[in-house]
């Protein structure tokens, strides 16, 4: 097996995932994806390298829009998926969901997490440390305590929040949220990827 990875993913940021790959045996080649982080490599997609290697370029993203129809992108806790679906992350994430939805692509986002959020359930109940923090600084504050803490008007999103933005991202454009902690991502983006 080949798994295709992103070049978008940042090297040695997903060496938990890498490393599981190659105990089992599993090469990994990096190409510009257009939607998600891994793919499991196939005649077209490998047809798309092989005909950019012959011409000695390099394959852009759309080069392999329409070679894949299932596609696996992590994210490595629960802070970055809450900016991808409630922060300043939003349309790009959203622009991609609706890139995948219009060309046939299931997409999965798989949540890695060490908060023990197994599913969207768990995540209804979740508090971050940063929204727990920020409810401290700002009671403080109102105390005229810890002034010279700054932060911001609006607390960050609660799980509630994000659990129901999540819920509403799935029915609109058929995005699949997961989650698991990252031990686990290795084995679960090839479950997910054969189907």
């Amino acid at each position: 097996m080949i798994i295709l990875e992103d070049k978008g993913q940042q090297l040695g940021k997903h060496t938990i995932k890498n490393d599981y790959w190659k105990s089992l045996g599993i090469e990994v080649i990096r190409v510009p994806l257009p939607t998600g982080d891994y793919v499991i490599n196939n005649d077209k997609t490998q047809d798309v390298i092989n005909r950019k290697m012959k011409r000695n370029i390099e394959a852009k993203k759309m080069d392999f829009l329409g070679t894949y129809n299932v596609t696996v992108d992590t994210k490595k806790d629960i802070s970055e998926i809450s900016d991808n679906v409630c922060g300043k992350g939003h349309a790009r994430f959203r622009d991609e969901c609706i890139l995948a939805q219009n060309n046939n692509i299931k997409l999965y986002t798989l949540v890695e997490n060490r908060e023990g959020i197994a599913d969207l359930q768990d995540l209804f109940n979740y508090t971050s440390e940063r929204r727990k923090r920020w409810f401290q600084i700002r009671n403080a504050h109102q105390k005229g305590k810890m002034l010279s803490y700054k932060i911001s008007k609006i607390p960050p999103v609660s799980g509630e929040q994000l659990a129901k933005s999540m819920l509403t991202m799935q029915e609109k454009y058929g995005v699949t949220f997961l989650f698991c902690t990252p031990e686990e991502a290795g084995r679960k983006v090839i479950e997910l990827l054969e189907g």
